[in-house]
């Protein structure tokens, strides 16, 4: 494969976490390969008489705590001269990071955006999956205060969290008679202005809530999260705890259904949650995982991942 030149959207590097930062282990990956990479920030991206550019750096990447990147000089380039960016700045998906999708799809055909940014605009990961429902536990999404008291009326204990929340933030679990369900109420209608998610609470969500990554639709490898203590959020950065797993028969049969519809959409790297056999979330803003599956014995992914970009490059 030619050496390619690869821009990545992202958060501040200097900040990441290298150790369980995904984005980081496909810039190694993309480094391994021989490719040129170029880091950015979403908020120096602009649009000027049609063309799409950004304030980029040719960065060098090292698997060291501390001292893990090397930037030279910012330049601001049009991205329509790399051959594939990397849209990976973490959520809030908010109208800011929506505009970004905006702007990178004015970039053109002749570059290669993953995941592509329409697709990750219109696939929000609490709504898309609604599109198969009959995988999913019971759920609701609304504000409508009736509906929410009927829903918990017929499922009793339900876990209740922010349409656009990520990370596990703000996400409540309430009894089937929670004298804090109004007070509840109240704060998510004064801080979230969209509607809610409310979900019938799985139990087993104790034994864990698989992440289970598709590399173009097809499952490539998973990771199992224990939350820890009496945290009902597994997401490793609320605590919780990775362990190795192989997918069970429900499993495969969640990720064939979902597979070519994701694969249609472009969305080549797609993080989705399992939860004893009930599909949760499907993740394609910026999915996690890749260096905790390999940590516990799994496949390395980025290099799944970047090979399947340099098919469709050379396509």
């Amino acid at each position: 494969m030619k050496k390619l030149s690869v821009a990545v959207q992202m958060d501040p590097i200097e900040k990441i976490n290298i150790a369980g930062d995904s984005t980081f282990a496909l810039m190694l990956e993309a480094q391994a390969r021989g490719h040129e990479i170029f880091y950015y920030t979403p908020d120096t991206l602009a649009l000027r008489d049609g063309v799409v550019s950004a304030l980029l750096a040719k960065a060098e990447v090292r698997d060291i705590k501390g001292n893990h990147v090397t930037l030279h000089a910012f330049e601001r380039r049009p991205l329509s001269g790399m051959n594939v960016v990397l849209l990976r700045q973490d959520p809030p998906f908010d109208m800011a990071y929506i505009t970004t999708t905006h702007l990178l799809e004015q970039i053109g055909p002749q570059t290669l955006v993953v995941n592509d940014p329409a697709s990750v605009r219109n696939a929000p990961e609490k709504i898309m999956v609604m599109q198969f429902a009959d995988l999913m536990p019971p759920t609701l999404i609304t504000r409508d205060k009736a509906e929410i008291e009927a829903f918990r009326k017929e499922h009793g204990e339900v876990v209740m969290k922010p349409l656009y929340g990520n990370g596990g933030a703000a996400v409540f679990k309430l009894a089937e008679r929670d004298p804090n369900f109004g007070s509840l109420y109240d704060l998510f209608a004064v801080t979230f202005r969209e509607p809610w998610v409310i979900q019938k609470f799985l139990p087993k969500v104790v034994e864990g809530d698989k992440r289970i990554i598709l590399v173009d639709g097809v499952a490539r490898g998973a990771i199992n999260r224990v939350p820890s203590g009496d945290d009902i959020r597994s997401n490793m950065v609320r605590g919780g705890a990775a362990e190795a797993t192989q997918l069970t028969k429900r499993e495969q049969e969640i990720c064939d259904r979902i597979g070519p519809t994701l694969k249609k959409m472009g969305l080549i790297f797609v993080g989705i949650d399992v939860i004893d056999g009930h599909l949760t979330e499907i993740n394609v803003t910026s999915p996690t995982g890749l260096r905790a599956i390999k940590r516990v014995g799994g496949p390395d992914l980025a290099a799944a991942i970047w090979d399947a970009i340099e098919s469709k490059v050379k396509a």
